[in-house]
């Protein structure tokens, strides 16, 4: 029986050689031909790119050359680039969309396949039910046979996708500024496809640039996966602190997600910079408009949406459902806890390369420190603190859980009234200080997330506590 390939919250992601295999990526290409012919945008041909992972560059070869049977001209990428830069290039190049083969900050024995369509943004549910019933149409018919090399063929084209997206960037922020502000910044790409990408932009003047774990390794040694969360930023802390640096700046496997350390090492969580980020283009750049945030996102914003006459829209998790609010309601920004944010101006789409511009020029343009800021952030809408459990769990045990979850209803958790139960997303359990308890299950990974937001890190401390011993984990 053919393996079963479905969507998550980003493209679908499997185990290299167990279901990522070729012959189940030329299948998924092939649904994005017929996806891509029956809109009628077959004539607009379709980027191809990849990551740093083992055989992405040949899993994208085969991409290309089901692309070209089919008639339709692949531009594929010249080398690995990050997932923001091939959604920039739809844009740009007026594409009918992009196919770009990596499996973001999963760990290194995992790939994957996503797909942006013409808006240049994540495929919303709909485009992905359809590429979902289009791959189980292909499957039984036998799939798809290995294309001709897709060298020499007039239909793949080989394309430098960097140097369009590099224009794009310095239109939206002023290197010159953030060149003479006299900083110091440590990068890690995390051994990933965003290696040079801010050195190249912002090194020079009185402002330097040092990189870490820059070169391409597909077994991310030391650090597990390439998520840039606190525990796998370690080596970008004990550079900043021994540079004396003013700030650390990490993306992911394929650069759309964005970590912070600040001048003393200390790792921010997400929620903190989607404060930042928020409080920099309300505050510094003056910006207005909806800003749009994942269920699993800090109250922060709410609070920044009040101070600023600004509304604020909720949504489940996954940038196929913040990109297309984006759209709809010309957002200055959209963002969620996975440490993904995406800008008015700029593509519907998560990028970490530009999040981390922003956060350069907000210490640029205001003379503050990373932890000044957040000190500043803080003083307008009270102390936030925030944690996250990652429990791996699949097969009976997941389903227990879930059901435990799914059943739930307590009048109170760890001693502290329940105002609300929201299962949009999850479950959920909103409390009366404005303290947050919310369980789900990871759409790409084989985990149960545990999130907690409240006022102090002992209450969240105690939130995650309660909220394993509900579940039964």
């Amino acid at each position: 029986m053919p393996d079963e390939i479905k969507f998550g919250t980003d493209g679908w992601r499997g185990l290299i050689a167990d279901d990522f295999t070729f012959s189940n990526v030329r299948t998924c290409a092939q649904a994005v031909a017929e996806y891509v012919k029956g809109g009628g945008l077959g004539g607009r041909g379709v980027v191809v790119a990849y990551d740093t992972r083992f055989l992405s560059d040949s899993f994208a070869e085969q991409v290309a050359g089901v692309l070209a049977s089919n008639g339709i001209r692949a531009f594929l990428s010249v080398g690995p680039v990050p997932t923001p830069v091939a959604s920039y290039a739809v844009m740009d190049m007026k594409t009918a969309g992009a196919v770009v083969i990596t499996a973001s900050h999963n760990p290194a024995y995992w790939n994957g396949f996503k797909f942006k369509p013409e808006y240049a943004g994540s495929a919303t549910p709909e485009i992905t039910a359809q590429l979902e019933s289009n791959i189980s149409a292909i499957q039984a018919n036998g799939g798809v046979p290995a294309p001709e090399t897709s060298q020499g063929n007039p239909l793949v084209e080989e394309v430098d996708l960097s140097p369009a997206y590099y224009r794009h960037l310095v239109g939206l922020v002023d290197m010159d500024k953030v060149k003479g502000a006299g900083l110091g910044v440590v990068v890690d790409p995390m051994f990933g496809a965003g290696r040079a990408y801010i050195k190249w932009l912002i090194d020079g003047n009185a402002t330097w640039v040092s990189e870490i774990n820059r070169t391409r390794n597909p077994l991310f040694p030391g650090l597990g996966q390439p998520e840039p969360i606190a525990r796998n930023l370690g080596r970008l802390s004990a550079h900043v602190r021994k540079t004396g640096a003013d700030v650390g700046l990490a993306t992911d496997g394929d650069a759309d997600r964005v970590g912070v350390v600040d001048e003393e090492g200390t790792v921010l969580t997400p929620l903190q910079i989607y404060g930042l980020l928020a409080y920099y283009l309300l505050e510094v750049r003056g910006g207005r408009g909806p800003m749009i945030k994942s269920i699993t996102t800090t109250r922060m914003i709410d609070r920044l949406g009040e101070r600023y006459g600004v509304p604020v829209i909720e949504t489940p998790v996954g940038f196929k459902h913040i990109g297309p609010r984006m759209m709809e309601e010309d957002a200055l920004i959209g963002g969620e806890e996975s440490g993904g944010f995406g800008f008015r101006g700029h593509v519907p789409e998560r990028d970490g390369i530009l999040a981390s511009l922003y956060i350069l020029d907000l210490m640029a343009s205001t003379g503050r420190t990373v932890s000044q800021l957040i000190g500043d952030l803080y003083g307008l809408v009270g102390a936030h603190h925030y944690d996250r459990i990652d429990i791996p769990i699949e097969g009976e045990a997941k389903q227990q859980a879930r059901e435990r979850i799914d059943s739930a209803n307590p009048g109170d958790i760890g001693g502290i009234p329940v105002s609300r139960l929201d299962r949009t997303d999850g479950s959920r359990f909103e409390f009366e200080d404005g303290s947050w308890l919310l369980f789900r299950f990871s759409g790409t990974e084989p985990l149960m997330r545990i999130y907690a937001e409240s006022a102090s890190m002992q209450a969240v401390n105690n939130l995650l506590k309660a909220g394993q011993s509900m579940a039964g984990v």
